[in-house]
């Protein structure tokens, strides 16, 4: 079957939204990275019916994600365009936000390295980047959980958990504005352009 389903998306998407409709009330235009099955993006973009939500992913993905755009429509949700960090250049789309969930500790450390690099040179100035998953809090994990999981995900291939400082260190020119705290030991953080 071509489309594909994630139960962390099911669970995930309302809190993930309350927080979008707060941050992302003013926005006119988001670009998410890695949008994966696809299913945050249909439920996302018919509630923040006020901007457009440009969807992308690796090529393998795609089809996935047509899948539920093709069942779930929405006005506002783009068709996804090939874009992987640390393989194409940034996307040629003016927009004002940037959205990403539980892509960061699947990625390579360089690549999520590249990413916060990426965003941080080409959001244009007052933009906000919301970026969810699992982080490590001054070099330590949040739960024992959250540390079996980092040693799944490098055993497997992955880049695994990063810290938030880190990031902010690799994001030059993000400012973090809002560190919230989800289920599942997760977080969304807020950042801005500046």
């Amino acid at each position: 079957m071509t489309k594909q389903s994630s139960s962390s998306c099911e669970r995930n998407q309302k809190p993930i939204l309350d927080v979008l409709s707060r941050v992302l009330k003013d926005r006119k235009q988001v670009l998410e990275i890695g949008s994966g099955t696809g299913q945050h993006a249909v439920y996302f973009a018919p509630h923040l019916s006020h901007l457009l939500w440009h969807t992308s992913d690796d090529k393998s993905n795609h089809a996935s994600i047509n899948a539920w755009i093709k069942e779930f429509p929405s006005r506002n949700l783009q068709l996804p365009f090939e874009f992987l960090i640390g393989k194409h250049p940034w996307p040629s789309i003016p927009v004002d936000a940037i959205f990403t969930a539980n892509t960061t500790h699947i990625m390579a450390k360089d690549n999520a390295k590249e990413m916060m690099k990426m965003v941080a040179d080409n959001l244009q100035k007052g933009g906000i980047f919301c970026q969810y998953g699992p982080f490590n809090l001054d070099g330590n994990y949040t739960s024992e959980g959250n540390r079996e999981f980092d040693i799944y995900l490098k055993q497997n291939g992955c880049g695994g958990i990063r810290d938030i400082n880190e990031l902010s260190e690799w994001g030059t020119g993000l400012r973090l504005i809002e560190k919230v705290v989800m289920p599942a030991n997760n977080f969304l953080l807020i950042w801005e352009s500046c």
